[in-house]
């Protein structure tokens, strides 16, 4: 590199830092952040802001709008998505999901917390989004508090099922294909890698702080759950199982996202039968698409990063400095994504939902494979599914049981750190 090129290097570097740090204090959205960091990294590596050639990579055209289009594929899942999760509420599937979850569990604290846990996971397999997170802990939480359980356990159950929820919500893989250019079917393959480690920690970690805290005070009444859908009648039993329909198609039958979401929403239709069905679909649609509306924004502005930080003047400046650090080893592998793994956080480097997107794409460009970038991001993704106090479930957790939002992630960070640690181990001997 000449001394020019370093020169532009280091700006970028020097404005990666800066945009972390506006983000990580809240001073600066991250819907605007990455925009704005795509532009400005464009500029100093001299990307021009328009040309005569068409096959030129531009400012206007190849970073702004094509950018804000990359990630089409991701959009549309999302969309699904939240459609999908609507309609479980609206037919009171979600409800009584739960319910039959509160009746085995009768009144023994440690059994309640573990089946919430439980039936929250599968919940958010289905349908994520702070909506979502509201009608299920808006349940959950007062029962676990009126069994006794603390105010901090009822949080790390529900932040833990977002997690495991995540990493099964097939809605959400549609960004690693668009992002690395990897098959649904790859990323349903290491899926289990990334979950299984979670899923035991969360486990131990509930049960350690349920014997350490002891009792919480029993506050609020148990609300009535009922199992009727938006119309008043009765949730069939066999339509519980609605929420595992596109899990089940994609892991099983090799279907893609949206196909599989549209199916899974029919056959729930089919199983409830509500009065109004037409009017269920089109509904849940609208409340869907505004549930994801922050995330939709968030999507838009990861593309254009992406297409900035792929552009060949500004990936030329960074590849160097990628390459310097790249992991080259099954071991190095695991120590470089485990000690990094709470940059997650805070909007950090290697949170999907940022910057993650874009270091993956440049982790490829510098010589890693695909498939290790994106088991490493969804990997070090638990830390920031369940630790991060930027994320707008946490924020709502923590204040509706009157917890401390920074003692959640200070408890809960080396318990996911263990996780990512225990998942990079064995996902290292699959990949290398």
């Amino acid at each position: 590199m000449t001394s020019l090129m370093w020169v532009q290097a280091i700006g970028i570097l020097v404005i990666f830092l800066v945009f972390i740090g506006l983000m990580m204090t809240r001073k600066l959205p991250t819907i605007l952040a990455l925009p704005a960091m795509a532009i400005l990294f464009a500029v100093i590596a001299g990307v021009p802001w328009m040309s005569n050639d068409p096959e030129a990579t531009t400012i206007a055209k190849t970073i702004l709008s094509a950018g804000s289009m990359r990630l089409s594929g991701a959009i549309a899942g999302l969309v699904f998505g939240a459609w999908f999760g609507q309609i479980l509420n609206k037919v009171g599937i979600t409800k009584s999901i739960i319910r039959k979850a509160a009746e085995l569990a009768g009144d023994k604290p440690m059994i309640i917390a573990i089946l919430f846990f439980v039936t929250a996971s599968i919940i958010f397999s289905a349908a994520g989004g702070l909506g979502m997170v509201i009608l299920v802990g808006t349940i959950v939480i007062p029962i676990m508090l009126t069994a006794g359980i603390s105010q901090f356990v009822a949080s790390i159950v529900v932040l833990s099922a977002v997690g495991v929820g995540a990493l099964f919500n097939v809605s959400t893989w549609a960004v690693y294909v668009d992002v690395l250019g990897l098959s649904v079917q790859t990323i349903a393959d290491y899926t289990l890698v990334a979950a299984l480690p979670l899923i035991i920690v969360s486990l131990a970690m509930i049960v350690f702080y349920i014997r350490k805290d002891g009792k919480g005070r029993k506050a609020w009444a148990m609300p009535t759950a009922t199992g009727t859908g938006g119309d008043g009648r009765k949730v069939p039993t066999i339509a519980l199982i609605s929420p595992l329909v596109p899990v089940i198609l994609v892991f099983a039958f090799k279907l893609d996202i949206v196909p599989a979401v549209i199916i899974g929403a029919i056959v729930t239709i089919i199983l409830t039968l509500p009065k109004r069905p037409i009017h269920v679909l089109s509904s849940a649609l609208v409340e869907g698409i505004q549930d994801i509306a922050g995330a939709l924004a968030l999507m838009i502005g990861i593309g254009i990063l992406l297409n900035s930080v792929m552009a060949p003047q500004v990936a030329s400046l960074i590849s160097p400095l990628i390459e310097s650090v790249l992991p080259s080893s099954p071991w190095t592998y695991v120590i470089f994504f485990t000690l990094l793994s709470p940059l997650a956080i805070y909007r950090g480097p290697l949170n999907v939902w940022g910057l993650g997107s874009g270091i993956a794409a440049l982790f490829v460009t510098a010589g890693m494979t695909p498939i290790a970038a994106m088991l490493a991001l969804r990997v070090v993704s638990n830390v920031q599914a369940v630790s991060d106090p930027t994320n707008s479930h946490n924020v709502w957790v923590a204040d509706f049981t009157k917890s401390d939002i920074n003692e959640i992630l200070k408890k809960t960070l080396p318990w996911m750190v263990v996780a990512v640690l225990i998942s990079m181990v064995i996902g290292s001997f699959m990949i290398f």
